[in-house]
């Protein structure tokens, strides 16, 4: 069982409305459960350096931080948060497609899709 969320850690990433619904969509389409929520990570690749990574997973790990809005969880890694420190995840829906997206203010640069950033 994780953690609850502290002032800080809430402070330190966000998620909007609209990336909680799609979360909240996309842990159903797979069955619910109570565990299961998406984690958001960054790896080393992409045409810019690092990439972000999204993922539904079930486990929690001791350095993982939980970060909720409208019941929805979504956890990182304390390295990935280091590095996302300040961000938001969002989920756009436009007529070309629809995507998760990382307002990342510690990025110097991101790639045209939006995918990898360099700090």
């Amino acid at each position: 069982m994780a953690p609850d969320s502290t002032q800080a850690e809430t402070q330190a990433f966000s998620f909007t409305a609209a990336a909680a619904r799609q979360i909240a969509k996309l842990i159903e389409a797979e069955g619910g459960g109570e565990n299961l929520r998406l984690r958001v990570a960054v790896s080393g690749g992409g045409c810019s350096g690092f990439q972000y990574g999204f993922s539904l997973d079930d486990e929690y790990h001791d350095d993982d931080r939980v970060f909720e809005h409208d019941g929805v969880a979504v956890i990182l890694d304390e390295v990935s948060l280091d590095v996302l420190k300040g961000s938001e995840l969002d989920y756009i829906q436009e007529l070309i497609g629809a995507y998760f997206s990382v307002k990342n203010p510690n990025a110097s640069s991101t790639c045209g899709c939006g995918s990898s950033f360099s700090l």
